[in-house]
């Protein structure tokens, strides 16, 4: 077995982050320092990370959705002491065993992340090659005009070249009356101005802040940013902080679409989320929103 699948089959982190450990120095096999795609044995060969030894995992993987809120950094990890900077772990204590974070949601946007410790379903979520599709609930300034739309659609040039083309619709659109310099009278039809559009836009890629420089580059400026679903799982009515384990529906859902293996136990009963103080609560299942769950059958019929 590759030293970095088994580094994520012990639920330490993903894949790429278990070659970034190895990269660093941090991962001894043997007591000698290991290199990535070396072959390592499981049972005979001592691999240590941070002083213990690690071990594959023999009980069930675990998964967990999670709504991330703004300002809360995507880690398991502070960089250092100091950082006063809330993170992901700060808000998942309770849950026992090692479980982290697959792909990553900037500080300023919010929503959903999937946890687990099932390295193998990481690496797949996060792999092109299986095109897992990412929606978004995307409130941006202004009026949004067709050229943008038909140019978010298509494919945006960034820095780092040209996006994959997007699925997108207008959610839902605020507008209020103001001043019009060609009427004496403010409360006219004419003058009605769109303060701001909510948008839901699709993507299957993992650019750093895509959406947002998307955005950018057609002209428009992001009020809010709020991942809702990772393929065909979705946030729920799961608060900020909040997080839940996946229904077995749901886990069966996400291993087809990774080309994964899944069997449910026998024993199948509801699963309560969990707050993040601990507490259970009842709220799962459906979008608040009906138009968000049109839009996500739209997706899925697109695909």
């Amino acid at each position: 077995m590759r030293i970095q699948k088994f580094i994520a089959e012990c639920g330490v982190c993903s894949r790429r982050a278990a070659e970034e450990l190895v990269l660093a120095g941090k991962i001894f096999v043997n007591g000698k320092e290991a290199a990535v795609g070396m072959d390592v044995d499981p049972e005979n060969d001592r691999i240590m990370y941070s002083g213990k030894r690690l071990y594959i995992k023999a009980c069930d993987k675990q998964y967990f959705i999670f709504y991330k809120p703004r300002g809360v950094i995507t880690s398991m990890k502070r960089e250092s002491e100091d950082e006063k900077r809330p993170i992901v772990a700060d808000f998942i204590k309770k849950i026992k065993g090692r479980v982290y974070p697959v792909g990553r949601l900037d500080r300023d946007s919010e929503g959903i992340l999937i946890l687990t410790d099932d390295g193998e379903a990481a690496l797949r979520m996060t792999h092109p090659r299986y095109h897992i599709n990412k929606t978004y609930r995307v409130t941006v300034r202004g009026n949004v005009s067709e050229n943008q739309l038909a140019k978010l659609r298509d494919g945006v040039l960034l820095d780092d070249g040209m996006t994959k083309p997007a699925i997108v619709a207008i959610q839902s659109q605020t507008s209020e009356k103001g001043e019009n310099e060609d009427s004496d009278d403010i409360y006219t039809d004419e003058n009605i101005r769109i303060v701001k559009t909510a948008l839901h836009i699709t993507i299957s890629e993992g650019r750093n802040r895509q959406i947002r420089r998307m955005c950018e580059a057609v002209g428009l400026e992001v009020m809010l940013l709020k991942r809702i679903a990772v393929g065909e799982i979705l946030l729920g009515r799961l608060k900020p902080g909040e997080y839940r384990p996946m229904t077995e529906a749901e886990k069966a859902k996400l291993m087809k679409s990774l080309s994964l293996p899944y069997t449910s136990p026998e024993k199948k009963g509801k699963t309560l989320s969990e707050t993040k103080h601990g507490k259970p609560v009842h709220r799962y299942g459906r979008e608040k929103s009906v138009n968000e769950r049109r839009f996500l059958k739209q997706v899925k019929k697109m695909k």
